[in-house]
């Protein structure tokens, strides 16, 4: 007859479980990216700091995504589209090019000549986007660049004539 105690004892452990996982933080719900199964992504996941801009890492629902802050002050995916040429400023941290996009709230950081690319949204009011890119350099900088950001003075001119 000792397996009935035993068993009573687990079954209020599992109840125990229960009650304490309610109180915790919630599982963010984040849209993955098209090429989140890239292997490249899981290298740059495994390499995430536990904390951004002083909030702490949470969990997400999606495979290649990574919140920190209760609510989310920044949100990660990897395996977005690879930005192509484009006139919206690009800007080094860190040796990791990064295009930026203003948002009202939140602005968008992706990463320029990286593929898969990383994008990492934040609301410049409640963190720094200076903060923000200088943490997470180190993890995305694990997907190889292949191109940089090129500024107007070293662009190639266009060919006379036409």
């Amino acid at each position: 007859m000792r397996a009935l105690p035993r068993a009573v004892a687990l079954a209020a452990a599992a109840v125990t479980l229960l009650v304490v996982l309610p109180g915790c933080t919630s599982v963010v719900d984040v849209d993955p990216a098209e090429d989140a199964a890239d292997a490249s992504c899981a290298d740059v996941m495994i390499a995430l700091p536990p904390t951004v801009a002083e909030n702490e890492q949470r969990d997400t629902n999606s495979q290649a995504t990574s919140a920190w802050g209760d609510p989310s002050k920044v949100v990660l995916r990897c395996g977005v589209g690879v930005p192509g040429p484009t006139t919206d400023p690009c800007v080094t941290v860190n040796d990791v090019d990064w295009v930026v996009r203003e948002g009202d709230p939140a602005w968008t950081a992706t990463t320029y000549g990286r593929d898969p690319a990383v994008e990492v949204l934040f609301d410049p009011d409640e963190v720094a986007s200076s903060t923000v890119l200088v943490e997470l350099g180190d993890a995305v900088s694990r997907v190889e660049q292949t191109r940089a950001c090129v500024g107007l003075s070293d662009a190639t001119p266009a060919p006379p004539g036409g």
